[in-house]
């Protein structure tokens, strides 16, 4: 028993040292210090998200219609009838949880990305189950969003199986602090969550050039279904990806949140959600800690500055 004690606390000791941040000391020496908890609903509701985003210039999706209660739900075909092809999400979802994508449709036959046949009823019964919370945080009832369908620039096509990639950008204190990539596979089923068998892919915060890869925590240098180098990656508008990050501090007032940025092949980069409790696989990713960035931008970074003038120190920083 003493030896496992000794074991785990020289384990503990060593992450501490290494400036890993863990979920305990990421929920009470963080998030309950940074972010005010009336301020949640900015971004755990996608429909105030988009709204605020839209009004300081950040581009979202375009959000084609909301769903609110059940007797609305047998006339979603009218909701989409300009649209060949839409998303279909929980307002209150986390975790890419509850998302439907459609590709192509009849009034019988709804055909996904990866070529999968759904009824009718069976879009019928997934927006009902979104109504009723199956999907929201804490089982709440919810509403459904129908917004148009992203097309991802073909710059990432051989990277990503089927599914969207996206950019994940930590934010602290409304300076970029760490990023990452998350890259589909079969294994996930086409989505971008690392827990179901996506890539990670940790991202130099100055430059948007990969740095290192993960697949279930462990180190990954090609793509299991593509075999592409994952180590090539450079995302491109790289500054415009900080700079939508940078601007969600000032929108919500978070000082540490999650931004999620994908990059559409017309719009260019555009912000998919923000999440005021992001995870903290980013740093596997990465092969760095949170904890030392964090520390970092409170002892070296200037206070009082705009979003503008944070990501120019950011990318001029050493």
């Amino acid at each position: 028993m003493w030896s496992a004690i000794k074991d785990y606390c020289s384990r503990a000791k060593r992450l501490h040292e290494a400036g890993i941040l863990g979920m305990n000391r990421r929920n009470y020496a963080v998030i309950s210090w940074c972010n005010r908890r009336r301020l949640y609903p900015l971004v755990d509701d996608k429909v105030q998200t988009k709204i605020l985003a839209n009004k300081i210039g950040i581009t979202t999706p375009g959000l084609i219609g909301v769903i609110e209660h059940q007797y609305e739900v047998k006339n979603f075909l009218q909701v989409v009838q300009n649209y060949s092809e839409f998303v279909i999400k929980p307002a209150h979802g986390s975790g890419g949880k509850g998302v439907m994508i459609i590709r192509s449709y009849t009034e019988n036959e709804f055909t996904t990305p990866s070529g999968r046949k759904l009824t009718f009823n069976e879009v019928y019964q997934h927006i009902s189950n979104i109504l009723s919370g199956l999907y929201s945080l804490g089982g709440k009832y919810d509403v459904a969003i129908i917004e148009e369908l992203v097309h991802f620039s073909n710059i990432f096509e051989k990277y990503s199986y089927q599914g969207i990639p996206d950019v994940r950008v930590i934010v602290y204190k409304g300076y970029p602090a760490m990023a990452m990539t998350r890259l589909s596979t079969a294994e996930s089923g086409g989505r971008a969550n690392l827990h179901q068998g996506a890539i990670g892919v940790g991202l130099d915060i100055q430059t948007g050039n990969s740095l290192r890869a993960v697949q279930h925590n462990i180190p990954v240098r090609i793509h299991p279904d593509t075999k592409e180098d994952l180590l090539s990656i450079k995302v491109p508008l790289w500054r415009e990806h900080l700079e939508i990050a940078a601007k969600a501090y000032e929108m919500t007032g978070l000082g540490y949140l999650g931004a999620d940025i994908v990059l559409d092949r017309d719009k260019g980069p555009m912000m998919l959600e923000l999440n005021a409790r992001p995870g903290l696989a980013i740093q596997i990713a990465n092969g760095r800690g949170l904890a030392g960035a964090i520390e970092n931008i409170e002892k070296n970074y200037p206070k009082n500055l705009s979003w503008k003038e944070r990501v120019d120190f950011v990318l001029k920083a050493h």
